[in-house]
């Protein structure tokens, strides 16, 4: 997303902004808010969008870009103003020109943001991240074990001591990535990797934190993010057509969609964990040649280990210790990760003519971490489907696709129904 640059570093921007209300506590349990991971269509959202990837931006360019009546983004503009949302730049506007709707606008980011929380198999992200979608900061730290409410509680105390660090920023919501089944509606997840069943990561997370909370499995997340965060490329409308999203890293996992809408089914995302690579490798549930058991991080690390490769041997060795031994000259390293990236790429092409959308996108650091394998993930991917060629490319997200992930969550529903989503937060 890009914002103009002002046309004189001497001429200080004038803005029209509400004053910031104070954080308050709820007495109530914080809502929790199923996320919309979607484009959202009404004027407002439209209007919202806008502005967030080209403002500074003025009403009739608005009104172009979302085919909109001038006098329907004139009433959003003012609308979103008033909400908080917007703030016009009068010292942007067309010399002799009359009237307000030559006064440009843009997203009022600087008084709030929202709060993003990855939850993974071994580490856990919080980001602070901005109503335009760009990252503010962030730490990680190391995903609690043990009992599930005691590693919940941990999280909301590490989520909330990081947000205590921003005193001139209002939190206005959470939202939460992670692996396993979600209820999006109760915030309850199952988690197999964690031993997490039924765990109220929303009532946790939002209620230690004061604010409401959305929570989403990660994969669909990540494909969220392509949709509402990545920039616009040039005759690529993600609004419209179908994508398939494809994630690897500790785990894996795919996401579809539809017209500018990530397809949520009603029982929870599926699982291509177990699709059979033809490999020997052993997966915990007693079959061989299971995906994320071959592909999977730690299966690689222990795949390098059993091989021999220098600096492998230790239980705590990290996959960046394989990539940098396959670097170096490792020959076993090199030839370990050369397979793994020809499964990848079967896999997804395997997936691709299932499914057979109009673009395909790959992300997690089994890809980002590791350009090498890349045009041998491309080189399969041509050989094993039967389909004419299609636009795959990977995440402009690079290794923060999980903060992305978590950071579109927190603002689904502002993206979606701005005005109704900022009364909500204003009643907390």
């Amino acid at each position: 997303m890009s914002t103009s640059t002002l046309p004189s570093a001497a001429r200080s921007p004038q803005f029209v902004r509400r004053p910031v209300r104070p954080v308050r506590r709820p007495a109530a349990p914080a809502p929790i808010v199923r996320p919309d991971l979607w484009v959202g269509d009404s004027p407002a959202a439209a209007v919202f969008r806008v502005a967030r990837a080209r403002g500074p931006v003025s009403r009739d360019a608005a009104a172009r870009a979302t085919g909109l009546s001038t006098a329907t983004v004139n009433r959003q503009v003012a609308a979103l103003i008033d909400a908080g949302l917007l703030r016009e730049r009068a010292d942007l506007a067309i010399s002799g020109a009359v009237g307000r709707p030559r006064v440009p606008f843009e997203v009022d980011h600087e008084p709030y943001l929202t709060v993003g929380v990855h939850i993974g198999a071994v580490v856990t992200g919080i980001v602070a991240i901005d109503l335009r979608g760009r990252i503010l900061g962030g730490v990680e730290v190391p995903t609690p074990t043990g009992p599930q409410d005691l590693a919940l509680a941990r999280i909301a105390n590490s989520a909330r001591a990081f947000v205590g660090r921003w005193h001139r920023r209002r939190p206005l919501w959470v939202g939460v990535a992670l692996g396993g089944r979600v209820d999006p509606v109760t915030g309850l997840v199952d988690h197999p990797r964690l031993g997490w069943s039924g765990a109220p990561v929303g009532p946790a997370i939002g209620g230690g934190l004061g604010l409401p909370v959305s929570v989403a499995p990660h994969v669909e997340a990540m494909a969220a993010s392509e949709l509402l965060l990545a920039p616009h490329r040039p005759g690529d409308d993600a609004a419209v057509g179908t994508g398939l999203y494809f994630y690897a890293r500790e785990t894996v996992g795919v996401a579809v969609t539809i017209d500018g809408r990530v397809h949520t089914p009603t029982n929870g995302p599926g699982s291509i964990a177990h699709l059979p690579t033809g490999s020997s490798t052993p997966c915990p549930c007693g079959a061989r040649g299971c995906l994320e058991a071959t592909v999977g991080d730690r299966a690689t690390i222990t795949a390098a280990a059993d091989a021999g490769v220098p600096g492998i041997a230790a239980a705590d060795a990290s996959i960046g210790a394989v990539y940098r031994a396959a670097a170096s000259g490792s020959r076993a390293a090199q030839e370990l990760l050369v397979e793994r990236a020809r499964i990848l790429g079967r896999t997804v092409a395997m997936l691709r003519d299932l499914f057979n959308p109009d673009r395909v996108i790959l992300g997690g650091q089994a890809f980002t971490e590791h350009p090498a394998g890349v045009p041998h993930v491309a080189e399969a991917f041509a050989r094993t489907s039967t389909l004419s060629r299609t636009d795959i490319r990977i995440t402009g997200f690079g290794n923060r696709v999980q903060e992305f992930a978590a950071g579109v969550v927190s603002l689904s529903s502002l993206y979606a129904d701005p005005l109704t989503s900022i009364r909500r937060t204003n009643h907390q």
